[in-house]
């Protein structure tokens, strides 16, 4: 059998010595035609493979440089020299790949994060990018053990669909007619999607949530996890055309248990990836930190990146309602001395970025959950609550990135949903598939969204979301 490696976080965690090994990986560094630094991608650190002088020929030397993949058998032994107690004495050592150290862009040295964005396809063989997706990993698992734990039944809903789930139209159009004006049209010059693949408009999900609602009103307890996409012209460092989303929704749960379920659930995961995941946490920590030193003092963080996960899952989230929070923002000396790029000057505006993370980092300093939203700036199916001003709407407010997660208590009373759709012009007739869960046995339900990679963000202590996804997708950009 060809493959009967040993992982190197195995063959390190253990440092047990005296046995025989196999080992392949990546060759980090080579030095003296004698010390390879290898690594499987298993963990940041590299086990010392030792080839003896005399073992391999000029030519095999030759072929061991940064990039390349080898095959080594030996033995495991103590080693002399520092950084590691074992080390693996080779009796062979076989090229799987060659790697032209000329060409190969990750040469031992500090790589830029835009530089390395270039060249994603290659970045994971990076420590940073190595520690990052090991903890994604973590996170992601944590996610379905959470909720298998409790007893949620786990729904795929549809990439595809034909309803705007958000209401507000940045939607990528999926169709397979043709782009160069010869597409079938109706009498008024419009498409004639009829001719189309689904014989409808159809478009790429923003939320999985409307489907997810169907599926609670027969099994109580679900959750998706999957792809969402956004057409919205936005490059910042916290948004993307193509994340993933994690929709719980959750039949008899009212707004309070709403933001019980959403705190417990990021409290669970963060805690899942400090207990599985310390070694790649404490090495972003580190590296946060050395990022933290060339910014002016007033705006480094407060707390290192392993104290402020713990900060984190130790105290209970700040719970407020719109109203207070804008109280707060009004009379603040930020807002006061004009220092918001957008002042807070009335109650019913919509909080940015920058008020969010006002209130989490300078106000409380810890996360905020904020309830009780104006109607006019939250979707059509939120719960209207009794003043006529504001719906039963939650938002986890993070620190570091502002809103992780939005959620709400949904309208399940059908004479006030149909209302709502008809004030924002919501079509009632595409959406009577979605209807019928208030018609025929409706109850008050809840759900929320997390946006996965804002959570492996605050988790990882990364500033821009572009560095926490594989492949990412925005704006003028969807390379490889």
């Amino acid at each position: 059998m060809f493959n009967n490696r040993i992982k190197i976080k195995a063959v390190l965690q253990d440092e047990k010595a005296d046995y025989d090994a196999t080992v392949m990986g990546w060759v980090r560094t080579f030095r003296n035609s004698q010390f390879i630094a290898l690594n499987d991608g298993s963990t940041n650190q590299n086990l010392q493979v030792v080839a003896p002088l005399g073992l391999l020929d000029d030519a095999t030397l030759r072929r061991i440089t940064t990039g390349a993949c080898i095959k080594a058998i030996g033995t495991v032994i103590p080693s002399l020299g520092k950084g590691q107690k074992v080390e693996l004495k080779a009796i062979s050592i076989e090229i799987l790949g060659d790697s032209d150290a000329e060409k190969f862009p990750l040469q031992p040295k500090k790589h830029s994060l835009e530089f390395l964005r270039e060249i994603a396809h290659l970045r994971f063989r990076t420590n940073t990018f190595g520690a990052i997706f090991r903890v994604r990993h973590a996170l992601a698992f944590a996610i379905h053990q959470f909720f298998n734990e409790r007893g949620f039944v786990y729904m795929h809903t549809p990439i595809i669909t034909g309803s705007d789930a958000e209401g507000a139209g940045e939607m990528f159009q999926v169709t397979t007619l043709p782009l160069d004006g010869t597409a079938p049209k109706n009498d008024d010059g419009s498409i004639n999607f009829k001719e189309d693949f689904f014989g409808r408009s159809t478009n790429l999900t923003v939320s999985g949530q409307l489907e997810g609602e169907l599926s609670a009103m027969a099994f109580s307890d679900i959750y998706t996890f999957g792809p969402t996409f956004r057409a919205e012209n936005s490059n910042t460092t916290r948004h993307l055309a193509e994340f993933w989303m994690i929709e719980p929704e959750v039949a008899f749960n009212d707004l309070e248990d709403n933001m019980n379920l959403a705190e417990d659930f990021i409290k669970y995961i963060i805690r899942y990836a400090m207990k599985h995941s310390r070694e790649d946490l404490e090495f972003l920590a580190q590296r946060l930190l050395e990022e933290e030193k060339t910014k002016p003092q007033q705006e480094r963080s407060e707390m290192g990146l392993i104290e402020k996960l713990e900060f984190v899952v130790n105290n209970n989230f700040e719970r407020l309602t719109y109203t207070e929070a804008i109280e707060i923002l009004k009379e603040c000396s930020h807002n006061k001395k004009k220092k918001f790029q957008y002042p807070v000057d009335k109650w019913g505006i919509d909080l940015q970025s920058e008020h969010e993370r006002y209130l989490v980092e300078k106000h409380f300093k810890k996360p905020v959950i904020l309830t009780n939203y104006p109607k006019e700036i939250k979707a059509f199916y939120m719960r209207q609550n009794g003043d006529g001003k504001t719906v039963a709407a939650m938002d986890i407010l993070a620190p570091g990135i502002g809103e992780i997660v939005g959620g709400s208590q949904r309208e399940e009373r059908l004479d006030l949903l149909l209302q709502r759709m008809g004030e924002m012009h919501i079509p009632a007739a595409e959406m009577d598939w979605f209807l019928d869960t208030r018609r025929f046995g409706s109850c008050p339900h809840a759900g929320f969204g997390l946006g996965f990679e804002r959570m492996v963000q605050f988790v990882t202590g990364m500033t821009n979301i572009r560095d926490v996804i594989a492949f990412p997708r925005y704006p003028k950009s969807a390379e490889f």
